[in-house]
């Protein structure tokens, strides 16, 4: 049996996120818990405005989670410690021939590639929570692999990353033809783009060693938007070019040369952490518009809605603040799960 995962911009029934826990990933002082817990609750609103929101809430969290998140949203009582969604929970795929199916593959989830810092035990748990709470079908998976390192066309096309499904602190073993026959199994990918790496700061200690959500992205069968850093100040401005050098030679899986659309950057290089990986790419398609990471920069934010607008025609761009989240190590569509709609 071969699933399939659709693209994210085909419809869905609703968003997955996970509402923060009190851990090394929130914060060590108040100001920064309050700042992680606000952020998160702002991407749920805005999604539901478009989309229903289930979120899964920590039991010591539940309290807080229903006085700031708007009774429109689902909570679902599961145990959280890491809250990237994205990366814990399950990825939703269709069964093409058993209409109305749905699947959910369950990623092995050991943070990222076992990192001192992480605590990751419980989350390693929710695509099973999610599964069962959705009646999907188990999609188990023997890969450490987390949403945020795919992203798919929904028809045969899968970007990869050499330095995260390979990475030995996930996949000691793993070889190219062993992740790529994974890949066809669990989302029906016939053709992988691996991307070399992905940017610079992703590397540190805190890093997913390359996800590709932050780097690049498919709005449609054979466009490809690519994250554009243009001050040669940043290392990724060096990085982003050598990738567009790479993808320029790729095709998808029709066998079609990529439409590369180039996203630029913020203008803020730096943070109180070094190289910035701030990101346009780490947007959410959602049913009839787009959630859009924002940066406190009037003239880029609004260039970025420009271009996600055109490549995602008659959807409604919204831009959330997602600086807090990048503080914490990844943006909007990394604390997100689309559940897809499937047809009978």
């Amino acid at each position: 049996m071969t699933w399939r995962m659709p693209s994210e911009t085909a419809p869905h029934i609703r968003t997955w996120m996970a509402f923060p826990s009190e851990g090394p990933t929130l914060g060590e002082t108040d100001a920064e818990r309050e700042a992680g817990y606000a952020a998160w609750t702002a991407v749920a609103h805005a999604v539901a405005a478009f989309e229903p929101v289930t979120m899964l809430v920590d039991p010591s969290e539940i309290g807080r989670a229903r006085r700031m998140l708007s009774s429109e949203i689902e909570v679902v009582e599961a145990p959280v410690d890491e809250f990237w969604l994205r990366d814990s929970g399950a990825t939703f795929v269709v069964d093409p021939g058993r209409p109305g199916v749905l699947g959910a593959v369950d990623w092995i989830f050991n943070g990222w590639g076992d990192h001192e810092w992480a605590v990751w035990a419980k989350a390693a748990e929710h695509a099973r929570i999610i599964a069962e709470a959705t009646g999907a079908e188990l999609v188990s998976s023997t890969l450490v692999n987390e949403g945020g390192g795919i992203h798919v066309d929904g028809e045969g096309t899968v970007l990869l990353t050499e330095t995260v499904q390979l990475d030995p602190r996930r996949n000691r073993y793993a070889d190219r033809a062993r992740v790529e026959a994974e890949m066809l199994r669990t989302l029906g990918a016939t053709h992988a783009v691996w991307l070399p790496r992905g940017l610079t700061r992703d590397y540190g200690d805190f890093g997913t060693s390359g996800h590709v959500d932050i780097v690049a992205t498919i709005p449609s069968p054979g466009v490809l938007l690519l994250h554009d850093q243009r001050d040669a100040a940043h290392p990724d401005h060096a990085v982003t070019r050598e990738l567009r050098a790479f993808l320029e030679t790729q095709t998808d899986a029709a066998g079609r040369p990529f439409d590369i659309r180039d996203l630029p950057a913020p203008a803020t290089i730096r943070d109180a952490d070094g190289d910035t990986d701030w990101s346009y790419v780490n947007h959410l398609v959602v049913n009839g518009g787009v959630i859009a990471c924002g940066f406190g920069e009037e003239e880029a934010d609004a260039e970025a809605r420009g271009i996600l607008e055109e490549v995602y025609p008659g959807r409604r761009v919204v831009t959330v603040d997602a600086r807090e989240i990048f503080a914490r190590g990844g943006g909007i569509h990394c604390i997100t799960q689309q559940q897809p709609e499937v047809f009978a």
